[in-house]
């Protein structure tokens, strides 16, 4: 199997896409690391992924603690001697006007999305590259792609990430190492549920996209074939926002007059 004995490095591994992706990977034979800021949820997913306990461990980890990232990923090494796959899954997502948004919260979506990313990002790399090899993905968004209201912040973030994991794409290239950008649109999870508002409280509520969208497992088997061909990016979304990305293309002005009547929450 590709994955096979390979170690494999999840942050938001709790639930949603990062539960799905576990599955994935420990069907496939590797070795996972589960990382999110709840222990108690982790041993949940390893105790449903199946009876070979031995090949996943639980390591918590907070995305907006960046002063913890080198001794986490110290010990995260430790655990199987080394790391070929880093998922860069763990987010946060927003449900508010900029105009009632605080500062504070901006800068928690851009801590934890963004910097959360490319931090662990940066303690990783000199083990891929003194190994000259390796594969990061990365959980950006159809977001990254596309402003919304309600989500200025959000899509702040993940466009971050995609300029930045593509411009680091390039520079990987010469160490055999791969960068992968995942960009779903909706998908039936608990994000809209733990979305941020303006005064960095939870939403609380699961939003009408997300009520109708695939579940993450439908999505990550769907996606799963280009995952393990290390495509560069994989968008993975309904044909109404494939549509979206295309009019975003050929005509910017068209797109921001459908999105401004549009329902998005």
């Amino acid at each position: 199997m590709h994955y096979k004995n390979k170690t494999v490095w999840i942050t938001g591994a709790s639930s949603g896409i990062g539960e799905a992706l576990a599955k994935a990977f420990y069907r496939e034979g590797a070795n996972l690391i589960l990382s999110s800021r709840r222990a108690e949820t982790l041993e949940k997913v390893k105790k449903g992924l199946g009876e070979e306990q031995e090949r996943v461990k639980v390591l918590t980890i907070d995305l907006a603690d960046s002063k913890s990232f080198q001794s986490k990923t110290k010990e995260a090494l430790g655990l199987f001697g080394q790391i070929d796959v880093l998922v860069n899954n763990g987010g946060i997502s927003q449900r508010s006007v900029f105009e009632e948004t605080d500062i504070d919260t901006i800068r928690q979506l851009m801590e934890v999305n963004f910097f959360g990313s490319i931090g662990l990002t940066k303690e990783i790399l000199p083990h891929m590259i003194s190994r000259k090899s390796g594969q990061i993905i990365v959980t950006s968004s159809v977001a990254g792609k596309i402003g919304t209201k309600f989500r200025t912040g959000y899509a702040a973030s993940k466009h971050a990430v995609q300029g930045f994991f593509d411009s680091l794409r390039q520079e990987l290239y010469e160490h055999h190492i791969d960068v992968t950008l995942l960009c779903p649109g909706p998908i039936k999870t608990n994000i809209t549920k733990n979305a941020l508002t303006g005064d960095g409280s939870s939403f609380g509520k699961m939003g009408d996209l997300h009520e109708t969208a695939m579940d993450a497992n439908e999505m990550v088997q769907k996606v799963w074939s280009r995952l393990k061909a290390r495509k560069e990016e994989i968008i993975i979304s309904s044909p109404k926002e494939r549509l979206a990305l295309f009019v975003k293309r050929i005509s910017p002005s068209l797109l921001n007059r459908i999105l401004k009547n549009s329902k998005v929450v």
